[in-house]
C-alpha cells in the first residue's frame, strides 16, 4: 500500500522539515519514526512526505514555509491542519492511507474538512518515537485514509489488534453531548449528526442524550499545556531566531512563553482530576461511545482567520476548528472522523469517541455512519 508521511515524522533518509524554515538546512533522518518502520514491515511503501502546519502549531493548515495546504474540493479554502497534506492527499487520491499526528485536532479537522476519515486512537497506542514534539503530554500519531476499512487495515498492522469495523453495533449505547460546549454553527452539520444517529440506532444501537458537566473547565487546561510544552520546545530558537518562523506561529509560542510553572502545573492537575470524573460518569451511566460534529464549521477560505457562520455568528477560526476535538487528546479516549453522508457543497465530519471499546468501537461506530 502507497502511504504519505507528515512532514513531522522521520523518513530513513529523507529531511523533517516540519514546514518551517527554521529546519531548512536538517539533515536527512538516520532512522525511521517507530510507526514508519512498523508500516514497512506490514508491506507499506512510502512514496511522499506531506505538508503541514508550522511544527504542527494550528489547526488551518495554512502556516507553512512552503505556503498554504490546499483543499481539493475548493482550492481557495483550507484543509484543515495540521496534518494538512495527509488529509489532501488522500481526498485527491494521491494516495489511499497517509500517516498524521494529533495533539488536538490534527488528523481529525482536516480528516473533516477534505472528506476522509481520520483516526486518532487512544492515547499511548501508537509510538510517538521520531515524531518531532507539539506537546509531548497530548500528542498521538493518527491515521488517515481514503475509507474506515483501509483505517482499520492499517491500525491492525501497526498494533496487531485484530478491528473488524464491520463487527455488529447492537446493544452499543451512544451518547449525543448537549451541554453548550459543543455548540455546532452550520445547520447541515446538526443534521448530518441526526442522521448518523438514526443510521446507529437502525444497526441497533441506544441513542441517548448526555452531559459532561466541567468540560469547559478540562478545556481550558488545553492551551496551557500543549502552550507551555510547545514554548520550552522552541524557546532557544525562538530567542535566536525569530525571523525563521512564520510571523502566526512566532506570535502564537511567544504568547505561550508568558505561562508560569504554576499554570502549568495546575493545568494537569484540573486535567487529570477532570479526566477521571468525565471517565467514571459516562461508565456509571453505560455510555460506550459519543456521538458528535468533528468541526462547528467547515472549510474556511486560506487566510481567513473570523468567518460569519451559517447560524448568523461571527467565529474565530482557530478555537472553532480545535473545539469538538481537544476534549478527546485530554481525555485520551481514541475518536475517528467519517464523512458526513449526504451533504452538499463542502464536506463535513462526523466523529466518533469511545469511553470504552476503544479503536474497535469507534471505527465500528463510523463504518455505519459512513454507509448512511
Amino acid at each position: 500500500m502507497p502511504v504519505g508521511v507528515k512532514d513531522l515524522i522521520d523518513v530513513t533518509g529523507v529531511p523533517t522539515r516540519c514546514g518551517s524554515a527554521v529546519l531548512a538546512d536538517a539533515a536527512p533522518a538516520r532512522h525511521d519514526a517507530a510507526v514508519v518502520a512498523r508500516l514497512r514491515a506490514a508491506g507499506a511503501v512510502v512514496v511522499a512526505k506531506t505538508h503541514t502546519h508550522e511544527f504542527a502549531y494550528g489547526p488551518t493548515g495554512d502556516v507553512a514555509v512552503e505556503g498554504p495546504c490546499r483543499n481539493p474540493h475548493d482550492p481557495r479554502k483550507i484543509t484543515g491542519g495540521s496534518s494538512s497534506g495527509s488529509a489532501a492527499a488522500v481526498a485527491a487520491g494521491l494516495v489511499p492511507l497517509a500517516v498524521g499526528t494529533d495533539t488536538g485536532c490534527s488528523t481529525r479537522t482536516p480528516a473533516a474538512l477534505c472528506g476522509v476519515v481520520g483516526l486518532k486512537p487512544a492515547r499511548g497506542v501508537l509510538p510517538t518515537t521520531g515524531v518531532f514534539p507539539l506537546s509531548e503530554t497530548l500528542d498521538h500519531v493518527g491515521l488517515l485514509g481514503a475509507d474506515v476499512e483501509t483505517v482499520a487495515v492499517a491500525f491492525s498492522a501497526l498494533t496487531g489488534r485484530g478491528i473488524d469495523p464491520s463487527a455488529p453495533i447492537e446493544g452499543t449505547v451512544v451518547g449525543r453531548p448537549t451541554d453548550p460546549y459543543w455548540r455546532v454553527h452550520d445547520p447541515e452539520i446538526t443534521a448530518a449528526v441526526d442522521r448518523a444517529a438514526d443510521a446507529l440506532s437502525c444497526a441497533g444501537a441506544a441513542i441517548r442524550e448526555v452531559s459532561l458537566p466541567g468540560i469547559d473547565e478540562l478545556a481550558a487546561t488545553y492551551q496551557v499545556i500543549v502552550g507551555a510544552e510547545a514554548h520550552t520546545t522552541h524557546r532557544h530558537w525562538l530567542a535566536q531566531r525569530p525571523g525563521d518562523y512564520q510571523p502566526v506561529t512566532a506570535a502564537r509560542l511567544q504568547a505561550a512563553g508568558a505561562h508560569t510553572a504554576a499554570d502549568y502545573i495546575t493545568a494537569r492537575r484540573t486535567r487529570r482530576r477532570l479526566t477521571a470524573e468525565l471517565t467514571a460518569r459516562m461508565l456509571a451511566e453505560g455510555v460506550d461511545v459519543l456521538l458528535l460534529a468533528t468541526t462547528p464549521l467547515r472549510a474556511t477560505p486560506i487566510g481567513a482567520r473570523q468567518v460569519d457562520a451559517p447560524d448568523g455568528a461571527r467565529v474565530e477560526v482557530v478555537p472553532a476548528l480545535l473545539s469538538l476535538t481537544l476534549p478527546f487528546n485530554l481525555l485520551g479516549w481514541p475518536a475517528v472522523s467519517v464523512p458526513a453522508p449526504e451533504v452538499t457543497g463542502l464536506p463535513a465530519g462526523i466523529q466518533v469517541a469511545a469511553v470504552r471499546g476503544g479503536e474497535q468501537a469507534v471505527l465500528a461506530a463510523g463504518a455505519r455512519i459512513a454507509i448512511g
